[in-house]
């Protein structure tokens, strides 16, 4: 897989993929932009090299059909003020409209297509529909590290029909962290888990418990691990068919002698609201009747201790329902943890991305990932399809 600086673009048609899917308000206003200024430096360098750039990207779920409130207008005005150059926005992705855009493109400029997922063929990987996306295009880059994991017709069935094909620096970013953390960590390398379900997590931790020196699990999926372990659960989130399969994750983790870190007290209440009342126990004196919702203060100590030594953390997850501020101390406090230890920290995007900005720790870690679900599937081990696609370009 060649980068963008390893391609000649100069002059030529370059249809970048990035993954514009931004939060808007409800006054369709951009409420962050992270992961537009994070292909800002692939946008630029290809402007410095004169090329004429192409954009696309999906927003939402549209779900194949046009919807005004998931245009890509509000990116087109944020990029237009981030860049200080006009980006124009084509009415749709493909079509007359969008050809005689791209026909009278000049170098220097920048059209963005409008919605790929306005089209059903999109998700659908379509073959026809990435052939005339493909059309656009001397040369193709994905940025799209978060849409990475998916098979879709702009990311996978693209590049079968584009004659040079490559990957923007976002992705080089994401690709050298994940793979510098997983294959030649610094250690002691700590693993954070959490999230409400082991299922959402399994294969990671039976990935990542082969290759840490400490394994970390809060959030909901902790309490799998602790009936697995004989003790009073509550109405906590429970999955009965998965505890086998924590036991044999405890056992594989005292077989490599992985020390295994879970609760030892959280915060329960009687219901997953704001107006419930609060307590907080040990994990051996859970109420049958209520249900555990966030880490307690011990296990906050516990954790925090536990990153001490720590030259390598991985973090995919948070420790409670940090939506609620009853049950976020947790989540937040472990976010100061991470970000105040001497460890190359990387958090992986999604609700551990909002937890630790929220947090106000964003500036403590060493990186965040602009994709959740694709980082998740590399600490599962597996090969992303919008990154094998770019290895096999062309056949």
């Amino acid at each position: 897989m060649k980068y963008i600086d390893e391609i000649d673009i100069k002059g030529k048609r370059v249809l970048f993929r990035f993954d514009f899917n931004v939060p808007l308000d409800s006054s369709q206003n951009i409420t962050d932009d992270t992961r537009i200024r994070a292909v800002l430096p692939t946008i630029n360098y290809a402007l410095d090299e004169g090329a004429k750039i192409i954009m696309i990207s999906h927003l939402g779920r549209p779900k194949g059909k046009v919807v005004p409130e998931m245009s890509l207008a509000p990116v087109a005005k944020r990029m237009s003020r981030l860049l200080g150059k006009q980006v124009s926005l084509a009415g749709d992705c493909i079509g007359p409209e969008v050809d005689a855009m791209v026909a009278g493109l000049q170098p220097g400029c920048l059209v963005l297509l409008e919605n790929l997922r306005f089209h059903p063929e999109e998700t659908a990987n379509d073959d026809a529909f990435a052939k005339r996306l493909a059309a656009y295009a001397d040369v193709y880059i994905d940025d799209a590290f978060g849409n990475a994991h998916r098979s879709h017709a702009s990311n996978v069935g693209i590049t079968r029909h584009v004659p040079v094909c490559g990957a923007g620096f976002l992705i080089k970013k994401e690709l050298n962290y994940f793979l510098r953390a997983l294959e030649k960590p610094a250690r002691p390398f700590v693993a954070i888990i959490g999230g409400s379900k082991v299922s959402g997590k399994l294969e990671a931790m039976v990935n990542l418990i082969r290759k840490v020196d400490k394994m970390i699990i809060g959030g909901g999926m902790a309490f799998t691990f602790l009936k697995a372990q004989g003790y009073e659960v509550g109405k906590s989130i429970v999955e009965d068919e998965l505890i086998p399969t924590a036991l044999d994750v405890l056992q594989t983790a005292r077989e490599h002698g992985v020390k295994f870190y879970l609760p030892i007290d959280c915060v329960i209440a009687e219901a997953m609201t704001a107006e419930a009342e609060t307590k907080i126990v040990p994990v051996q004196e859970m109420n049958a009747h209520w249900m555990g919702l966030d880490i307690g203060p011990a296990t906050i100590t516990l954790f925090t201790e536990a990153l001490g030594n720590a030259k390598t953390v991985v973090w995919n997850g948070p420790m409670g329902v940090f939506e609620i501020d009853a049950f976020s101390r947790g989540t937040y406090a472990l976010a100061h943890g991470v970000g105040n230890s001497y460890a190359l920290t990387i958090v992986g995007g999604g609700d551990t991305d909002v937890a630790i900005h929220r947090a106000g720790e964003s500036d403590k870690i060493g990186y965040i990932s602009t994709g959740g679900g694709a980082s998740l599937e590399l600490l599962e081990g597996k090969v992303l399809p919008g990154i094998e696609a770019l290895d096999r370009c062309g056949s």
